[in-house]
């Protein structure tokens, strides 16, 4: 680990002040710190962001539910409203890391994480991510476990967060705070970043930007959602692939739906044509069916990931099943 210095902020002011002057927030350190151990992250500054009154889970003035960037994984799975609101949230995060880690990291620093791809982690292997212009190992390496949707030539890893498939399915939004004390609201969907040519630029983030919150928008009722996670063992293993449903159904009609997946992509991944194939038809096995087809249009495969096009499709059709029903 290399050298660093570390402030613990008494309130928003000073964190913003050591954030403009190029402190990395820190709050549960459940990733970040593991990083600076294997000398991938070298910050030089660390702000402890932990005592912030950013804890809070809320309904908002439109019916929404307002998520603080402090809240631990475990609390926000384990709160009434998020429970009773959008179970896709609590299952996501409850079937995240161990309960250990759930009752020490923050939604905030859960978004902010980065990918577990072993060559990003490996600072002996080419990665683009970590060290712009040095190629990508995983190309050519073992990609079992890397991304079909939303690569690029620059970098194939997968963004690991589970809570972030169902923020992203929820069409949530991130509000932030500047230096300046300037608020704004990035909808999640511009939040994370695709590769592209520049991976290591991961979220659209402005210098010292703080994250306050996840607000998810009110959806009409009764919303019916739910959280599928296919992996290799049932305990503490990140998604091969998963999938965040939520469905609106009145009078036998989905009136609204809302899906994305895990596990597949470079960020978490909407599936916008799945959606379209849902809405304003009846619940039945063969829609189920139809539907999930439409999940990995799209994808670009490696060498040893093709299986997941069909994995995908399955865990789309199996959730939307689950959380559907049928006729």
């Amino acid at each position: 680990m290399h050298p660093f210095s570390y402030t613990k902020a008494a309130d928003t002011r000073q964190a913003l002040n050591a954030g403009r002057n190029g402190g990395r927030y820190i709050a549960g350190g459940t990733t970040l710190v593991d990083l600076m151990r294997e000398t991938v992250e070298r910050p030089g500054s660390l702000v402890d962001i932990s005592a912030l009154p950013l804890r809070e889970v809320s309904v908002t003035e439109r019916g929404g539910l307002r998520i603080g960037a402090l809240v631990r994984m475990g609390e926000a799975a384990a709160h009434p409203k998020v429970r009773t609101t959008y179970p896709v949230i609590s299952q996501a995060l409850e079937l995240s890391a161990s309960a250990q880690l759930r009752n020490m990291a923050t939604i905030g620093g859960n978004i902010m994480q980065r990918t577990r791809c072993t060559y990003f982690r490996d600072v002996t292997a080419a990665c683009n991510k970590r060290e712009p212009g040095s190629g990508c190992a995983a190309l050519e390496g073992f990609n079992r476990s890397h991304a079909i949707l939303g690569t690029s030539e620059q970098c194939v890893a997968t963004h690991p967060s589970d809570v972030a498939v169902a923020f992203a399915a929820l069409e949530a939004t991130v509000r932030l705070l500047g230096p300046d004390g300037r608020e704004r609201s990035l909808a999640f969907a511009d939040f994370l970043l695709r590769p592209g040519s520049t991976p290591h630029q991961e979220q659209a983030l402005q210098q010292g930007e703080l994250i306050t919150a996840v607000e998810i928008p009110a959806h009409p009722r009764p919303l019916r959602s739910g959280y599928l996670k296919v992996r290799d063992r049932q305990s503490y293993e990140f998604a091969l692939t998963s999938a965040a449903v939520a469905l609106h159904v009145r009078g036998g009609v989905i009136r609204e739906a809302k899906v994305a997946a895990g596990g597949v992509g470079t960020v978490p991944w909407k599936l916008p044509e799945v959606e379209r194939h849902l809405i304003g038809e009846r619940p039945s096995d063969a829609l189920w069916t139809a539907a999930a087809e439409q999940a990995a249009d799209g994808a670009r495969p490696l060498q040893h990931n093709g299986f997941k096009v069909e994995l995908l499709q399955r865990t789309v059709e199996r959730q939307l099943r689950i959380v559907g029903g049928s006729a």
